[in-house]
Formats: structure tokens, sequence, C-alpha cells
């Protein structure tokens, strides 16, 4: 066994006490200490100003120029202001409460000061200080000028983390060795690893540390990847699926029997899809696709194929009011082909129920729409062919097992319409294939977004009622049903109130939150979609699945409150008719992500690129949800940013393992054992 793998007590100055310090930050080996990478690095390198951008923290050297001046406020504070010459430029420096190095700063003395560049005042507020110039020059002759910054605990300090892992790199070197394939570390001029490690640690050159982070960043995504790849393809030849014998000519009259010409994204899915149902491998497949670009229908025919072999199908839904959207649009595209459609949720009577569970059990019902009731203990398939999961991310990776498991290794598809970049979602659902829809049904126009603050309510309520008067409808959303203490938000039921009055003898305004039982929302829902009732007024219930083509405007009160891809599932409420539509975003933000998250809303109506600015503010835990996601956590790479290597680090694993000599090659045989180790079966993997 490496010599890696040894205590950190065997790193010269650690010793037990130091030790049992280093646990708590989860280090335990040698290997633990030189793989726990800095979170920053300070950079004290000398700047030309020229070159400097606002706001940058940065170095700088220069001559006194007069006297301090030091201002005194409230108690033991003071501000201290200073000008130096800076490469013949009088830069002022400023520092907070550190009025004790006065005497220091006589004029004519050279020092060095690092802190935050004001480049419209040539101002500096500082918060490092080199009064000697021999010490700061002998610092930038000899010593580094970039450290790295390590996240520490109170009893290990940034200081003492650098002295540990220079003596670790000084003792081990050597033991460190190459793990990527020789033909990838050329083939991409990788650094080797034991050169990277030194270079992530200790920078000679801000470049020396972007080459070693892009080469661990790389190893760790490979690996990642060489795990979901080889076993993706084990699954698929190991576990024998449900080869249907789609009827392709009956499929085909049934696309052209649609009321609308599906687009070619949805046409290229669809091809996916009915391969996978034919292949004698279960199909485990990632279906995605903005608001509105017709997964539904996709669905539909995937259901149709399968009905048509003699099998069932079942889609389950996180809500009710989806379920029921979807057992509606599905009744009406399936049931005058001889489909049985029916519905399962926790709402049905208990005579219902039975009738439902028994109709499963028996085969007499071809397709069920449900949502967590699915799942259950007593519901029984005669012959489940394929499970669709809707908005799969709300859902459990348990619950979705379950489903799975309720038939004889059916055909199972994930629909989200949650955008995620394709490299993302081949990462995050590795074991996925993944489908993306990326055209939006013909004759959509974009949708036009606007930010208005509060006080133009009255406009915007204005311009609802030009949209009713030309016979359209709109949503007005609200964050909360009822008033609250906690937060200062308008409500739905005042907003309501607000918006009844205002539309007095000329236009119905309807209300829907999530405290309205299963048939109030169906019939405030059926009233608005049948233009009986011109403005809804509603919580986020109609967030997913509620499709009124007629409406136009959507409204969202309060909109800072909203993350932005529940803004974005707002927005296609709207524009899925040919008139062209408007989202209305009431806020005031306090916050710059708040701004942010609007100014994104007002540049884009692409739900992919959404999703890639909203991953960038919240970062991937946040955005996937990372318990129900199982997204894995890398100690270097960066989903946000790291996009291209995860795509090369994917490319270069399923090349690999497509080799026919992979598992016999002894050159790999680093890589093998790691496979083995992650309980991957070792043997040849073909396409």
């Amino acid at each position: 066994m490496s010599r890696l793998w040894s205590s950190v007590t065997d790193i010269k100055g650690i010793g037990e006490e130091k030790a049992q310090d280093l646990k708590g930050l989860g280090i335990y080996t040698v290997h633990d200490l030189l793989f726990y990478f800095p979170s920053r690095y300070e950079d004290y390198t000398i700047k030309d100003l020229a070159e400097v951008e606002d706001g940058d923290r940065v170095t700088i050297r220069g001559t006194l120029y007069g006297e301090p001046t030091v201002r005194f406020y409230g108690r033991n504070k003071s501000r201290m202001m200073v000008r130096l010459v800076v490469d013949q430029v009088v830069v002022t420096a400023i520092w907070f409460n550190q009025h004790f190095l006065k005497p220091k700063l006589t004029p004519g003395k050279e020092i060095q000061i690092t802190g935050k560049w004001e480049r419209q005042r040539l101002q500096m507020t500082v918060s490092e200080t080199k009064v000697s110039p021999q010490q700061a020059k002998e610092q930038e002759s000899s010593g580094p000028k970039i450290e790295p910054v390590y996240p520490v605990s109170a009893s290990i300090t940034i200081k003492q983390m650098r002295k540990y892992i220079a003596q670790a790199l000084k003792q081990y070197q050597n033991e460190i060795i190459e793990i990527l394939p020789s033909s990838i570390v050329q083939k991409h001029e990788f650094m080797d690893r034991a050169a990277a490690l030194a270079a992530i640690h200790f920078p000679r050159s801000t470049q020396d540390g972007k080459l070693a982070r892009k080469r661990l960043a790389f190893e760790e995504l490979f690996f990642y990847q060489l795990k979901m790849q080889a076993y993706q393809m084990v699954q698929k030849q190991n576990q024998k699926g449900l080869a249907l014998s789609v009827p392709l000519e009956q499929v085909r009259q049934f696309v052209w029997s649609l009321p609308y010409k599906l687009t070619q994204a949805q046409k290229r899915v669809l091809k996916e899809i009915l391969d996978d149902l034919q292949s004698p491998y279960a199909m485990n497949r990632l279906l995605q696709g903005d608001v509105g670009s017709g997964k539904t229908v996709v669905a539909a025919v995937a259901l149709f194929a399968a009905v048509k072999t003699g099998f069932q199908g079942a889609l389950m839904v996180p809500t009710e009011i989806l379920a029921e959207q979807h057992k509606s649009s599905l009744t009406e595209l399936l049931s005058g082909h001889g489909i049985q459609v029916a519905l399962l949720t926790g709402s049905l009577s208990a005579k219902q129920r039975r009738e439902v569970v028994g109709g499963l059990q028996m085969g007499t019902i071809d397709v069920v729409v449900g949502t967590h009731a699915l799942i259950q203990e007593d519901v029984y398939f005669s012959r489940l062919g394929l499970v669709i999961t809707d908005e799969q991310h709300r859902f459990g990776v348990e619950q979705r097992k379950v489903l799975r498991e309720k038939g004889l290794h059916p055909n199972v598809l994930f629909m989200t319409a949650t955008p995620i970049p394709r490299t993302l979602a081949i990462s995050v659902f590795g074991d996925m294939d993944v489908s993306t829809i990326d055209e939006l049904p013909a004759g959509r126009k974009p949708i036009e977004t606007y930010w208005v603050k509060e006080e133009m309510f009255e406009r915007v309520l204005a311009f609802v009622g030009k949209e009713l008067k030309a016979g359209r409808q709109a949503y007005v959303i609200c964050p909360l049903i009822e008033e609250s203490e906690k937060l200062d938000v308008q409500n739905a039921l005042e907003v309501h109130a607000i918006l009844t009055e205002y539309f007095k003898g000329e236009f119905s305004v309807g209300l829907m939150h999530g405290r309205l039982s299963p048939r109030e929302k169906d019939e405030v829902m059926k009233a608005f979609s049948e233009n009986q009732v011109q403005v809804l007024v509603s919580t986020t219930v109609v967030e997913v699945g509620v499709n009124v083509p007629n409406a136009t405007v959507m409204v969202v009160y309060d909109a800072e409150r909203f993350g932005l891809a529940q803004l974005h599932q707002l927005r296609g409420r709207v524009g899925r008719g040919s008139e062209q539509s408007y989202c209305i975003l009431v806020a005031d933000p306090k916050t710059e992500v708040g701004k942010e998250r609007m100014r994104i809303m007002k540049e884009t109506n692409d739900g992919f690129e959404v999703a890639r600015r909203d991953l960038q503010l919240r970062g991937p835990g946040d955005f996937f949800g990372t318990k129900q996601s199982g997204l894995p956590e890398f100690r270097l790479a960066d989903l946000t940013q790291d996009f291209e290597q995860l795509e090369l680090a994917r490319q270069e694993a399923v090349e690999l393992l497509r080799a026919p000599d992979f598992w016999r090659n002894p050159q790999y045989s680093g890589l093998q054992g790691y496979l083995e180790n992650q309980g991957i079966l070792e043997m040849e993997i073909l396409d």
C-alpha cells in the first residue's frame, strides 16, 4: 500500500494533538492532507496600476508623500489616510482602526500595501501593510508571491496548514504516482500529478496555479465519469428489459392524427425513446425540455406505443392538480384509440380507488396517471411496461425506485421542465441516457418580460385591463395565501380583493391556492380555461401543468421572493397561444442577487440559459437539491464553471471503456481496480 495512506503523524512537525485537530477537518492521512485544496489565494505580486480593475484586491509599492491624518469616531474606531506616490501617480491609502501604524508612516518612506482598489478615486482601502522596504523586497525575491488560503478551524491556523502541506510535499513527493493514462496526459498536455499537487498548493504564478487546477479538476471529473459510464454500460448488458415489439406503423398513424405537427426536436427524442423500447435492455432515460416544449405529447406517443404492444403505462407527477391536467390531456389524445386512462390520487373516494386499483391489477386500465398514491403497497399492475416520472427532481430516489419495481424490468422515462445544461445533466444523471427538446413549437412568440417597482402596480393593472378588453386572460401570482407578520409581502386573498374591486362590473376575478380541495381547484381552473374567469389570482400551484392558451399576461407580485427556476416556470404558463404574451415582475429586491434574478428574467426566455445563470447564482447543491439528485461532491471541480472539462472527461471515459482490450490491458490496471472497488464487475464493456 502506498505510504500516502499513512497517518498524518508521519509528517514531521505533526504530533498526536495536532492530528486530532486535523481530523476535525476530515484529514486523517497524508493523502487527505495533500488533497486538502486551497479555497483561494492571496496574490502579493506587485501590479501595474494601469492593469488593475476597479474593486480588485491588489498589492502595490510606493513612497509616502506627506503626513498621515487620523480621524477618530465612535468607540475605539479610527480612519487614517495618507498619500503615496506609485509609478508617478499619487494614490490615497486608507486604513480603518489601524492608527497605531501612524508613527511608522513617515514622509519619504517606501511601503508595500495590499487592499481593495478604487480606480475612479485612485484610492485603496488597506488590509495588509509592510513598512520595511527591505522586508518587502526580500519576500518578493525569495518568498512566494501567491499564498494559498485554506478553510481552517480555531485550532489550526492558515500558516500552520501551509507549513504542514509544504512538509508533506517535501517528504512524499516521490510517492505521488500518475493515475491518468499516459495517452490522456500527453493528448491534453496536462501537468503530471506530482507537479500539479505542488503547484495547486504553492503556485509560482497565476498561470501555474490555473494549469494545476485544470489537471486535478479533470482527474476528479474523469474518475466520476468513468464510474458512471461503466455503470451505465454494465447495466445495459446485465439488466435485461422488456423488448417491446412496437407497431411502428400504428405509432406513425397516431402521430399524424395529433392536432399539431411535431417539431424536429420532438421527432428526434421520440426516435430515441422508441429505439429504447424496442431494445432488449431496460430504458433509463431523462427527457428534458423547456416549459411549453411539448414533453407531454412525446410521453403520450410513448404510452401509446407501450399499450399497443400489450403493456400498461404509468405516469407519476408531484401534485394532484398536475395529475388531473395530465389525465385530462392524455384522455383527449388516447381515448379515441381505444386506450383506457385512469387517475389515482389521494383524493379519490374509497370506491373510486378500489375500481382503479382493481382495473390496474386486472389489466382493464391501460394508462394510469397519479401522485405518490401510485407507489402504495396495494397498487399492482397486470403488465407494467413503461414508467414515466414527470418533474422527476421532486421525487426522491427511493420513490422513483418503488414505482419502477411495480413491474418486471419496465422501461423508465424521467421528464423535467427544469432545463439543465446537457453536460451537467449527463453528470448529475450519469446513469441515464439524456434526451433534450431544445426547440419550441412553431408559431410561439417570445414572451416579453418587464420588471417594475410596486408603485407602478396601478399602471400594470391598466395594462392587464387592456389585454382583457382584447379578449385575453391574465394570471396574478402571489407568494402567500394570507397575511403574514413575518413577511411583508402581498398575499393572494388581499390581491384578489383589490382586483375584484378594480375590475368590478367588467371582468371576473378567480382565486386559487393550495388549501382548496381538488374539486374546488378543478372548478376554478375549469372556469378560467373556459374564460368564465378572466383574471386568476393564485399562489404557485399553477407553476407547472396548467395550460390556458388564451392567457397572455403573467403578473408575479413580490417576484424577488421566487427563485429563477420558479419564475421561469411561472412565465411558461403564458405564451401558449399565437398571441403576444407578457410577463410582468413586480419586485423591489434589496440584494444584488435578487436584482440579478430580475435582470436575467428580462434578458432571456431560454430556459437552459436561465438554468445556467441560476446555477452560477446558487451553486450546484441548492440548484439540484443534493439529497434527491445524488449530485457528487467534488473537492476541486466546480460544476458551475468546469463545463468543458466535464464534457472532455465524459468523452475520454466513454472512449476508454469502449476499447475492446480495456479489461485486459495492464496499462489500465489502476483504472480496472478503481472500477472493481466501486462495485462494477470486471468484464469487457462493448457499445
